[in-house]
């Protein structure tokens, strides 16, 4: 098949980061064929995907789990390229109830890698977490800082990550290791800290910071990662082939920080920002190194904290009807970075 015609298969791609890349990817390579398996949970939405892309006959919506072999197995051989997105994602929600956690990431993950053995393609994408290295011990924290996970959520994805690792050892899976730092921009879901932020300030509402705000992220408009995952599925396949990759800017801010430059940019005043009870899991430091990204991509984060918290903001402001349906979530589990 032409590289003009590749078809790619994306695992939890309506949900945040996968809706932005599958976006991405049909605006930069229209004769793409996309193939869209996603379980629509909370965090996922059709309306993600742009109309466009959803209308054209280039893209196919399945609509199950990835804990099901039979449709994962039939998707799996249609497709030359797998980029794997699906999981749960929230810390605290796995404090109190983390079997799915298990289930879908790492059962899951069993389920894809095993079919994609059975059904062998050009390159498997396993979209990891930074989460998995838990609290820097090391600035920045390259590829090789042990695996520290601090949750039962960071856990679920350590346990992914290294299950795809025995993988390619085992079986010579044909995947490359991705573990994004914290992601932030359009369609996010309001658990996560900088929507909700952004939410609370449009209704005047008090910005809540668990502790004292002073742990850091390393934060990267969404964009700059679909950016960086497209360089992966374009690199030369023995150049990436096995390897784990870090994508991230090298640079973090603390959380209270991020609150404090959304009210800036919001023109709101300080006096929203509302410290309450520090959470259990709670990571006080990500910084990603960006050594090998570069090295191996040629690729490094581009879009700068102020100018994508400007983008992400406005996005909020413009699309209510997009977040409203999901205004009643915002507090069920408080904020997350």
């Amino acid at each position: 098949m032409s590289e003009s015609q590749k078809t790619l298969l994306v695992t939890g791609g309506a949900g945040f980061i996968g809706s932005n890349f599958i976006n991405f990817t049909q605006q930069r390579y229209p004769d793409y064929r996309i193939l869209l398996l996603d379980a629509l949970t909370y965090a996922g939405n059709l309306d993600n995907i742009s109309p466009e892309l959803r209308s054209s006959e280039r893209f196919e919506f399945f609509h199950g789990n990835i804990t099901h072999p039979d449709i994962v197995n039939k998707l799996v051989a249609e497709a030359d390229i797998v980029v794997h997105f699906a999981a749960e994602s929230h810390v605290t929600r796995s404090i109190y109830d983390n079997a799915i956690f298990f289930e879908t990431d790492v059962i899951g993950t069993q389920v894809v890698a095993n079919a994609v053995v059975n059904h062998p393609v050009e390159l498997f994408v396993h979209i990891s977490s930074s989460e998995v290295y838990g609290t820097a011990l090391e600035d920045p924290m390259d590829e090789e800082h042990p695996l520290n996970p601090m949750s039962p959520y960071a856990a679920a994805k350590a346990g992914a990550d290294r299950l795809i690792y025995s993988y390619m050892k085992t079986y010579d899976l044909p995947a490359v290791i991705i573990r994004p730092f914290n992601n932030y921009g359009p369609c996010q879901h309001l658990e996560k800290a900088i929507p909700n932020f952004i939410i609370s300030a449009l209704q005047n509402q008090p910005l809540t910071l668990h502790g004292n705000g002073e742990s850091s992220r390393d934060w990267m408009y969404v964009e700059d990662t679909c950016e960086g995952l497209d360089r992966v599925i374009h690199a030369d396949r023995d150049r990436i082939k096995g390897q784990t990759l870090n994508l991230g800017t090298g640079r973090d801010t603390s959380v209270v920080e991020i609150a404090q430059r959304i009210l800036r940019i919001m023109k709101k005043p300080e006096s929203l920002l509302q410290f309450i009870e520090d959470r259990p899991g709670q990571v006080t430091r990500h910084i990603s190194s960006t050594q090998k990204s570069l090295q191996c991509l040629g690729w490094k984060s581009k879009i700068d904290l102020d100018e994508g918290l400007a983008r992400t903001i406005e996005f909020y402001q413009n699309n209510p009807k997009w977040w409203e349906r999901v205004l009643w979530m915002k507090e069920l589990w408080g904020p997350r970075a």
